[in-house]
């Protein structure tokens, strides 16, 4: 019985010894593997210094320094249109004329007695000079002539039409300059002056930014949306720009903030915190050295363009992974490719905009 127990113990013995010896093959067989298994690709950066004006931007419209639909002051039929729709007029120049002929025949009766009365008394001649200016004026009144220098846009009446008192007859607008009307919150009331420096851009010239100065700021809360209405003068040379457009509105502040910017493609959003990868040597087990990914917590700030700044987690001079952040896990080894890099200007012009 000692025989044979000793017989099947040297037979266990030998048959761990041999599931051993073929699973520490298959462990160092698994570790060559994954020593040659592909490592993760990230594009990077620098994480760069620099100096930022801070900015308020806002939402506006563009309205004419002058601008006015002038009516009728008294009925009549119009009898001429003197200009073109989106012609360019002159202040004075006639616009249109309503009908003036009994006006004009009772101008003429009063100007006989008017001469006639200079040869009586004087309350005679006061009196028919008072008829004269009265009817003078009814004919001015129906005479419409530009206020001011400008472009008058679509009429709103055609020949031979009657309207009455108070009647839309044609707009007329002074576009060089314009007005840039926009609104900012109460708290940034205090960081607003006349004369700042504002940038306008417009649907219509999406690349043209274009610099406006502060003229005026409402003194009055709106007491609904708590926010200030501000009022910004824009050359507008060749009439390019025209009332009612919409506009983008960016105030360059005057102060000077110190940040370190890095792509936004670099920051990988989270609603628990936002962070970044940063790429760093590490050493390993078998003295060699490789690329990891470690993640950052980071606070951000302002952005322009493609850049954004790092407020908080980010010294200046890191290097940053700024693609394919999604895939990346910290301590994740990883290798650089540069050769596409994402785009890193404060100020992109992108093609079909």
């Amino acid at each position: 019985m000692i025989k044979r127990f000793i017989i099947a113990f040297a037979g266990f013995v030998t048959v761990v010894a041999l599931l051993g010896v073929v699973k520490a093959s298959q462990i160092q067989e698994m570790a060559s593997m994954d020593r040659s298994m592909p490592l993760t690709a990230v594009t990077t950066t620098t994480a760069r210094s620099a100096e930022w004006n801070p900015t308020i931007k806002a939402i506006g419209s563009l309205a004419p320094v002058q601008g006015v639909t002038i009516s009728a002051e008294l009925e009549g039929t119009v009898m001429e249109i003197a200009v073109d729709n989106g012609a360019t007029v002159a202040a004075g120049d006639l616009l249109i004329r309503l009908d003036t002929q009994v006006e004009e025949a009772q101008l003429d009766a009063a100007k006989a007695r008017r001469d006639l009365a200079k040869l009586q008394a004087d309350r005679a001649l006061s009196q028919s000079l008072a008829d004269v200016a009265a009817i003078e004026a009814n004919i001015a009144k129906r005479t419409i002539r530009a206020p001011f220098d400008g472009r008058v846009g679509i009429r709103q009446v055609n020949l031979g039409q009657y309207v009455s008192r108070g009647t839309p007859l044609i707009p007329l607008q002074k576009l060089d300059p314009v007005f840039v009307n926009f609104y900012v919150p109460q708290r940034s009331l205090p960081l607003i002056g006349i004369d700042q420096s504002v940038d306008v851009t417009v649907d219509a010239f999406p690349n043209t930014v274009f610099e406006a100065k502060v003229s005026a700021i409402n003194p009055q809360v709106d007491s609904d949306t708590r926010s200030v209405w501000v009022q910004a003068v824009l050359p507008n040379p060749g009439e390019k720009l025209r009332s009612g457009m919409f506009a983008r509105v960016e105030v360059t502040l005057p102060q000077i903030n110190n940040v370190v910017v890095v792509p936004s493609t670099s920051i990988a959003y989270a609603s628990y915190g936002n962070s970044i990868y940063v790429i760093e040597e590490t050493e390993t087990a078998q003295g060699r050295t490789s690329l990891i990914a470690r993640q950052q917590p980071v606070e951000l700030g302002a952005k322009r363009g493609d850049m954004v700044a790092v407020t908080k987690g980010l010294n200046g001079g890191e290097t940053v992974a700024t693609a394919g952040v999604f895939k990346l896990r910290n301590g994740l080894p990883v290798q650089i490719n540069n050769e596409v890099t994402p785009s890193q200007s404060e100020t992109p012009q992108p093609p079909n905009t």
